[in-house]
């Protein structure tokens, strides 16, 4: 199972000092530098969500990171053709498209491809025609699962909120969902990825879905990373995530 280090909090964190001063020789933490950690600490991906409201990651932090990073990139992006634009132009390895509102503090919840499916499988075919590898958001939810099948897509990656959200006691009906939802999308070609909430913590309960391929993660691993350091806490994750069984 690969490890995606989602960089986006770095970001946010320059972001609070540094959003009014972009060209500041003082503008810290560098995203790009936390790439590098994260490649020098085990990770096999960075993954950057460039937003409408460029809240955290710029443009240009997507095209440094592009360039000088050599681990594979996966670009999240809305559904948009300001946001297929920026992928044309960057060229990632991966591109996974997610929901996206302004009100929202962080993703929260999986993209509707089943309501866009004709706007998806448009925006899933440009990307496919130039090489970019593509990957669906989606709840783990069967019906959404048929449709990501249904634009051509690659890859789908289940969103963990649920499962990451639930109290003691009702996390393992979120594992069956994510089960569910892992075997289909199996079965009919996608590769299938998870991400959102997955911490040092509840890792080890999503050992039982099967089929999972790599794992987004940005957020824990930020947190971690401010007490013993990006490499260190990208180091850490990667050897839990080796006892999965699929591995």
């Amino acid at each position: 199972m690969l490890l995606g280090v989602n960089i986006d909090h770095v970001a946010t964190l320059r972001q609070a000092r540094y959003a009014l001063l972009p060209d500041s020789p003082n503008a810290e933490p560098s995203p790009l530098q936390a790439a590098l950690d994260a490649r020098d600490g085990g990770g096999d991906s960075i993954t950057i969500h460039v937003r409408g409201d460029r809240r955290h990651m710029q443009d240009r932090d997507a095209f440094e990171i592009r360039e000088h990073c050599p681990l594979p990139l996966n670009l999240e992006m809305g559904v948009t053709a300001e946001m297929t634009r920026l992928a044309l132009a960057l060229m990632p390895d991966f591109v996974c498209l997610v929901p996206e509102t302004r009100e929202e503090v962080t993703t929260e919840g999986g993209l509707d491809v089943a309501g866009r499916l004709a706007e998806v499988q448009g925006c899933v075919e440009t990307l496919r025609e130039r090489g970019i590898r593509v990957s669906l958001f989606i709840d783990p939810d069967l019906h959404q699962i048929e449709a990501a099948a249904a634009t051509g897509a690659e890859m789908v990656e289940l969103h963990t909120g649920c499962f990451a959200n639930a109290l003691d006691g009702c996390w393992e009906l979120e594992v069956d969902r994510l089960s569910g939802a892992a075997r289909a999308g199996h079965s009919v070609g996608l590769q299938v990825n998870a991400g959102h909430g997955i911490n040092y913590s509840n890792l080890l309960r999503l050992f039982t879905v099967p089929h999972l391929a790599e794992l987004n993660i940005g957020h824990s691993i930020v947190a971690r990373a401010m007490r013993i350091g990006f490499g260190p806490a990208v180091r850490e994750m990667k050897d839990l995530m080796a006892a999965y069984p699929g591995a």
